[in-house]
């Protein structure tokens, strides 16, 4: 009977992941079927280096597009990965009991709030505040950035802790026994052995950054021009595709569909750049 019950769980379990492996491959055919035509159509070098987008005359260049999404994960990154790394050896190795459970749920609580909440944020809170210290209109793609770095961080925090935690005791024992300082020995001991478990921790931060839609869209200015800096609008590949999708046809919803094509190549580089990074590091 439990032999039986192993083999129904284990048929199960095959299903599931099944299903994962065959909706992935769906939405992969789905894209490139109906964006690669469409590259072919406009020119794979107007197309990707283009620095205009007018669907009304049928100029279809997304080179601001992807400026704008790097530019504004990069600041992202810039933001959130030290706070979040700090933060989560915090929790592991400084932060007394007590004040860890108020720390925790708050974090844990970021990282259930809507993106249109954030948005909804920045447009209240932060593009009031750059307008007012930086200068600029507000929406730009500072403002953008410290928003995503504000999203990314219950994730870079959650998965950096994890791994943290999981490091042996032994680590820590041995560079006290040595003579190092508490601090001295979690960030130089503790901390590269975790090193792994950081590094998930920031490609999975840049996937959100980048993936972002709503968000970003109601801080980043949403203009379809070059980036002319950190205090001007931008617009990013998700934003181009929700803000035009609506009412596009022919080949300017092709050329969006498109727009989803390059962004899912460029998420692919990024983790495979992140995994071999990661590999010889290790």
């Amino acid at each position: 009977m439990k032999n039986h019950k192993e083999q129904i769980f284990k048929i199960i379990f095959a299903i599931t992941a099944c299903i994962s492996i065959v909706s992935v491959i769906l939405i992969c055919v789905f894209l490139f079927v109906n964006g690669v035509p469409a590259i072919g159509k406009i020119g794979i070098f107007k197309f990707l280096l283009g620095t205009e987008w007018r669907p009304a005359n049928d100029i279809y260049g997304i080179l601001p597009m992807i400026l704008g999404s790097i530019y504004v994960t990069a600041g992202a990154l810039v933001i959130g990965v030290p706070i979040g790394i700090l933060t989560a050896v915090y929790l592991a190795k400084f932060c007394p009991n007590w004040l860890y459970g108020f720390i925790k749920p708050a974090i844990d609580l970021l990282a259930g709030i809507p993106s249109v909440v954030y948005g909804f944020f920045g447009l209240v809170v932060l593009v009031p505040f750059v307008r007012d210290n930086f200068g600029g209109n507000g929406p730009s793609m500072l403002t953008a950035s410290i928003l995503l770095g504000i999203m990314i961080l219950p994730t870079i925090i959650s998965v950096s802790e994890a791994s943290i935690r999981a490091v042996p005791d032994h680590y820590y024992e041995g560079g006290l026994a040595l003579g190092a300082s508490h601090e001295r020995s979690v960030f130089f001991t503790v901390l590269p052995a975790a090193k792994s478990g950081v590094f998930a921790a920031v490609i999975l931060g840049v996937g959100r950054a980048i993936g972002e839609t709503m968000a970003v869209m109601m801080v980043a200015g949403n203009q379809a021009r070059m980036p002319d800096g950190i205090l001007k609008g931008v617009r990013t590949m998700t934003t181009n595709i929700v803000l035009e999708m609506g009412y596009s046809a022919d080949l300017h919803r092709e050329a969006l569909i498109a727009t989803a094509v390059v962004l899912f190549v460029f998420i692919l580089i990024i983790n495979l750049s992140f995994s071999l990074l990661k590999r010889r590091i290790n």
